[in-house]
């Protein structure tokens, strides 16, 4: 199928596996390249030394093009973009709005830039800079999300900007691909249907808790980090509600210790990064310290299988998902399914034709 996302990037089929911090590591992304789509590798997580290495091991494993996504607000963000440019990456995605001088940096080098965002104006803003796509997440994916729904906010993008534009948030299927195209969209971008593969290095306990979760057992909540964040329901999640000021600070202090053991990141970076978090919201110190380290919550269940001790970012879209095939198996499986849904809709176009 071709769009004006396949266009772009070199890919045959018009779908993205989103860049899941402790998810989204050269096995899943090599996988998903390998099967047509466009694989974006979490560098959040990683250290610079462990970003380069990832990079190389997914060049390794496929020919086809990959991305890597990048938190633009990290103090280090200019170093993995040279990373990315160096080593040939062909697509650099991004979290947050990059600035105009990175997108530039990038495009310079030939690199495409594909942001992620929320909201119609800041996907004029990042048009306006550079960027060649975005990614359009609506209030129904994982992580970090926002109020309004993808059937809203994709149309208003589409109209805003002439550039592709990428629908995320609500997709596991090849309907909602097809959707996703008649609203204007040139492809999907899925999270939560790629980390319930069997390519998704997840653990295999981890990951019958989402099979088992229907869709009212994934909330959206600020006591992680003091942001709307979309997972599902755990005994983390309702400690973190019920704990108290003290208490919340001291868990949270402990965290961001331990993601400075992993990361390589000095407590003068994380405090750095926390004040840019800050900036403009009414966040408590703890709130701060959470923020810088998330990852840590999340590798908890992502990495060791503790989904007592962690978070688990979550689509609505797992309430509906009930196996775990291959990469390759569920991008076949969406294509086919699309292109039936397009057979049915030409099928009923032509015998209302005939009826007239």
């Amino acid at each position: 199928m071709r769009t004006a996302l396949t266009d772009l990037v070199g890919i045959r089929r018009p779908i993205v596996q989103t860049g899941m911090g402790w998810v989204a590591g050269p096995r899943l992304v090599s996988a998903t390249a390998r099967a047509g789509a466009l694989g974006i590798l979490a560098s959040a997580t990683m250290t610079t030394e462990q970003l380069r290495a990832a990079v190389r091991e997914v060049g390794s494993r496929t020919d086809e093009p990959f991305g890597v996504n990048l938190r633009a607000d990290a103090g280090d963000a200019r170093e993995r973009v040279r990373i990315i440019i160096d080593e040939g990456v062909k697509v650099a995605s991004f979290a947050l709005a990059p600035s105009k001088e990175l997108i530039a940096e990038l495009k310079d080098a030939g690199v495409i830039v594909i942001p992620s965002i929320g909201a119609r104006r800041h996907a004029e803003k990042v048009a306006a800079w550079g960027a060649d796509a975005v990614i359009v997440q609506g209030g129904e994916g994982g992580g970090h999300t926002g109020e309004v729904a993808t059937t809203v906010l994709l149309p208003q993008v589409v109209d805003a900007v002439d550039i592709p534009v990428i629908a995320a948030g609500g997709f596991r299927d090849g309907r909602g691909l097809v959707a996703a195209l008649a609203y204007g969209a040139a492809g999907i971008a899925m999270g939560t249907r790629f980390l319930l593969t069997s390519d998704s290095t997840v653990p295999d306990a981890v990951k019958a808790r989402y099979l088992a979760a229907g869709v009212k057992d994934i909330t959206v909540t600020t006591a992680v980090d003091g942001l709307p964040h979309r997972m599902l329901r755990t005994e983390m999640v309702a400690a973190l509600e019920h704990a108290g000021r003290v208490r919340a600070l001291a868990q949270a202090v402990r965290r961001a210790a331990g993601f400075r053991r992993i990361s390589g990141t000095s407590w003068s970076r994380m405090v750095r990064d926390g004040l840019a978090m800050r900036q403009g919201k009414d966040l408590s110190w703890s709130q701060v310290l959470l923020a810088a380290n998330t990852p840590m919550l999340l590798k908890a269940s992502m990495v060791d299988g503790r989904a007592d001790l962690g978070v688990m970012a979550s689509g609505q879209v797992a309430g509906l998902i009930e196996d775990l095939p291959s990469c390759a198996e569920l991008v076949d499986r969406v294509m086919a399914e699309a292109h039936e849904a397009l057979g049915a809709v030409t099928r009923a176009e032509r015998a209302e034709g005939a009826d007239a």
